[in-house]
């Protein structure tokens, strides 16, 4: 008896200094993290017009004549000149988002949208890179709101898609003007998913007690450790049907057109079925608009650029294992 509990006091210590160990890791980092805050990161510019005509010009290096090759960096000249000294025409900026379960993307988001805003111009417009399976419900809420500003600035937006706009993802393609999409790309899947495990009955067996103290009847619904209840369940189910009836109002309230009865079931379609249901305005790939942009006029990609800290890579790991266990309320179909 004297053995075991020796054992026992020797795993608690072992335990105990485990979780010190971590926590003052955890505490370091987020002190580093502090630190490294101070320098923020800054937008880039690319200018794309000029990316699209060096990569042509490369190939046509190889197929001209040396006459050719002379006359055509002549007129390149002769064209950068001119736009140097003309008026400004019209400008399209072209931006990027690729999603993940917590839309982390929308910290960038905000503040090329802010750059945006500060120069555009009457007759300019914006285009979206958007690559989104879905995730979090408040966080897809506000990176869609992000684009809310550029329709209440009158910008165009175009939205395109060439994999996946899918739940959350298409929450943000649907504040849109147009929508493109590729014939294979996955849209749509209005709906809403939460999903939890449970180890009460784990923890029985062991004999080992999970206590939860709240205020609020509904404070917590359903729980990872304790015993969960029919009331909780149905109480998350509620919680789930009102913001998945928002989520179609949100939906509805931009595309009017849409059966919101067939395309807000949760269901996902490819591209060129999300077009005949009216999720998606024209079949493309977000090349070919770009290169029309292009040849009616400047496309300038515009990016929010950070290096990420060792904190808060190790922090955003931690919270992607966690993700992968605990999935809260999430417009992910």
């Amino acid at each position: 008896m004297n053995s075991f509990a020796s054992h026992y006091a020797l795993f608690l210590a072992e335990a105990a200094t485990l979780v010190l160990a971590a926590l003052a890791l955890v505490a370091g980092l987020g002190f580093l993290s502090r630190r490294k805050a101070r320098h923020p990161g800054a937008i880039q510019v690319v200018d794309v017009n000029r990316q699209l005509e060096a990569a042509g010009d490369r190939i046509e290096a190889l197929r001209l004549s040396k006459k050719g090759l002379k006359a055509l960096q002549k007129q390149r000249k002769a064209e950068r000149k001119a736009r140097q000294q003309g008026e400004a025409g019209p400008c399209s900026y072209l931006i990027d988002f690729k999603g993940d379960i917590r839309a982390s993307a929308f910290v960038a988001l905000r503040e090329e949208i802010t750059a945006i805003l500060q120069v555009a111009r009457p007759g300019d417009d914006v285009l979206l890179r958007l690559e989104s399976p879905g995730g979090m419900v408040n966080r897809y809420g506000l990176a869609a709101a992000q684009l809310l500003r550029l329709r209440d600035a009158r910008l165009p937006l175009t939205v395109m898609v060439d994999t996946v706009a899918a739940s959350g993802g298409y929450l943000m393609a649907a504040t849109a003007d147009t929508i493109v999409a590729s014939p294979f790309a996955l849209v749509g899947s209005i709906g809403v998913i939460a999903q939890i495990p449970n180890f009460h009955r784990w923890l029985q067996a062991r004999d080992i007690d999970w206590e939860q103290f709240t205020a609020g009847q509904f404070k917590r619904t359903v729980t990872v450790f304790g015993e969960n209840t029919e009331a909780g369940r149905a109480k998350l189910r509620e919680e789930l049907e009102d913001i998945h009836a928002r989520f179609r109002a949100f939906v509805h309230e931009r595309r009017a057109h849409l059966d919101m009865d067939t395309v807000g079931t949760g269901e996902a379609w490819l591209g060129s079925r999300a077009r005949e249901l009216g999720l998606v305005d024209e079949l493309g790939t977000s090349d070919e608009v770009i290169r029309r942009a292009c040849q009616g006029g400047r496309v300038l990609q515009v990016s929010y650029q950070r290096k990420m800290t060792l904190p808060e890579r190790v922090r955003m790991s931690a919270q992607a294992a966690w993700d992968g266990i605990w999935q809260p309320p999430s417009p992910l179909g």
